[in-house]
């Protein structure tokens, strides 16, 4: 028999396959873009010719490629180049951040940021325009909050996007006022979209530079595959599927792309969508869109009234009709669903609008999923695995809101199912975990130490300690959960033969290290679809 010989060989005495829930000693043999062999050195030792390249790894650790189940890729990729204010800690140092950020970058026509958190600065007082006016009085100024939900614009910005005391208030959103009736900068939700559509008209060639350095950022944290969720009708300018297509056809796509546009009820062009990108790197994989805000802001949609301001519970962005019958009609046509949910009632109309489709339209293997389920009610955790729901989680995020200005928002009797990722998973829900970049950074071994610490926004206490997960747990997540969620798991999210050649590398097996340093491990090495896109070593990658 006409034994096939590997392009590649990685060999290293800590392989986690994904397989089983330890890490072993193993050889991974690569032709084309597939994996041909996994086993012992022995084993594959015959799969090795005079061209094949062998690595030896040693105690270095070998696991599949981290698959990112919800994520920006655009609107991460012009964070990657705008001022950060997550480490402020009062108005003041925010500005100071800001003023040097602007000084720095004279040509930008808009300074744009993010991640500020009034919950985290000296007064927990919000901030308006009149502060930003002092110091950037004649160039526009757009400063997107933590969670993304509501921005921090000057009066410049205001004026460009035409904004003033007699602008409505969109459908869902509000413009800030003043006790004068003016607006005072902030602005919530849709609210947004006027400034943001001026912001971010890039042209294709910006949008070439943004996607490139994005692809950059993804192969050095081991990041193989992609779920590019749609944010708000405005960012999806940058949402440029051409561009995306034009690195596919030039070999230039070194991550799996999958696309989720908005579920909003025109089905004829995601239909259309579809039917265009459907390959093994760039496809639109199933729609998304938004049930509710966040709990900060208490955008996001309860049950019951918040805590500390019992006149309201938040409401859903659209009326909840309406997004049964999206569902129900989007289910129908093949989609897969994903539903922005972070309040207990909007977690639970995304639930009642996934069984309404399987009441209407049959049962079938959808994989629908609700995205973040921060405050998940009891009564609803074991509808995940009866409907077949994931819970695409971001472990991270419950330590990125200061702890007692979130508790305070809901209370203690909800508090108690605060981001509850091991009761989800052992009342049989399927779990797949990524970033939600840029709300948080691209860093998956962030969200996997988060997943098995609960080390909260503190950095010392731990929040609900039996939510913790176990670190294999918490990898297969990040890679079988995804591909799971998106019908990829005969391709990806393991090391087995057949499978697609996506493989990381890291310079440390997690599995005997202290968990604390989990997320300062780098990457080695990241192989996408045979392909080495980074190499920590040389830093050359191979086209």
């Amino acid at each position: 028999m006409n034994q096939q010989l590997a392009d590649v060989i990685i060999s290293s005495n800590a392989v986690f396959t994904g397989i089983s829930d330890q890490p072993e000693p193993a050889s991974i043999a690569i032709k084309d873009n597939k994996i041909i062999a996994v086993g012992s050195e022995e084993e594959v030792k015959p799969y090795s010719g005079e061209e094949t390249k062998i690595h030896q790894f040693n105690d270095q650790f070998i696991l599949p490629g981290f698959h990112d189940f919800h994520l920006h890729m655009m609107d991460g990729a012009v964070s990657m180049n705008s001022a950060n204010l997550f480490p402020a800690r009062s108005e003041d140092e925010a500005l100071e951040m800001i003023r040097e950020f602007a000084e720095s970058r004279p040509q930008d026509p808009w300074i744009i940021g993010a991640s500020w958190d009034a919950g985290y600065w000296d007064t927990q007082q919000l901030p308006n325009r009149s502060s930003l006016d002092r110091i950037l009085p004649d160039r526009p100024v757009l400063m997107f909050h933590a969670e993304g939900h509501y921005a921090w614009v000057n009066s410049k910005a205001l004026e460009i996007a035409n904004i003033t005391r007699h602008t409505e208030n969109p459908s869902y959103g509000m413009i800030g006022k003043d006790e004068n009736g003016e607006p005072n900068g902030l602005l919530y939700e849709k609210a947004m979209e006027a400034v943001i559509l001026h912001a971010y008209d890039f042209t294709k060639e910006q949008k070439r530079e943004l996607f490139t350095n994005f692809l950059t950022h993804a192969a050095g944290l081991g990041v193989t595959s992609v779920h590019d969720l749609f944010a708000i009708e405005a960012l999806e300018m940058l949402n440029d599927y051409d561009v995306f297509k034009e690195f596919e056809d030039n070999g230039d796509l070194t991550a799996r792309i999958h696309l989720w546009p908005a579920l909003n009820g025109n089905l004829e062009r995601v239909k259309k969508l579809r039917d265009t990108y459907q390959s093994d790197k760039l496809r639109v994989s199933g729609l998304k869109q938004f049930i509710d805000g966040v709990i900060t802001a208490r955008t996001a949609y309860l049950l019951e009234p918040y805590a500390d301001q019992p006149n309201t519970r938040g409401e859903s962005s659209f009326p909840p009709e309406t997004i049964k019958k999206w569902v129900v009609d989007a289910d129908k046509e093949g989609f897969s669903i994903r539903f922005h949910a972070i309040g207990d009632g909007a977690i639970r109309l995304a639930l009642d609008a996934y069984e309404e489709a399987q009441k209407t339209n049959g049962k079938r293997d959808s994989r629908h999923s609700v995205e973040h389920i921060e405050v998940v009610h009891p009564d609803d955790i074991h509808r995940f695995k009866e409907l077949g729901v994931t819970a695409s989680m971001q472990p991270d995020h419950f330590a990125m809101s200061e702890r007692g200005v979130y508790t305070e928002r809901i209370g203690t009797e909800r508090e108690k199912y605060v981001f509850s990722i091991n009761t989800l998973q052992e009342a049989g829900a399927k779990l797949a975990f990524g970033t939600d970049f840029p709300i948080d950074t691209l860093d998956p071994l962030l969200q996997i130490y988060r997943a098995v610490t609960r080390i909260d926004s503190s950095g010392k206490t731990v929040w609900h300690p039996h939510e913790r997960i176990t670190l294999a747990e918490a990898l297969k997540a990040y890679t079988a959960g995804s591909a799971y969620g998106s019908f990829r798991e005969k391709e990806l999210g393991t090391l087995e033969v057949g499978k697609l050649a996506d493989i990381v590398v890291l310079e440390r097996n997690l599995f005997e290290i202290p968990v604390e340093e989990i997320p300062n491990t780098k990457v080695q090495l990241t192989i996408v679809d045979g392909k080495v896109v980074f190499d920590h070593t040389t830093s050359l990658i191979e086209k």
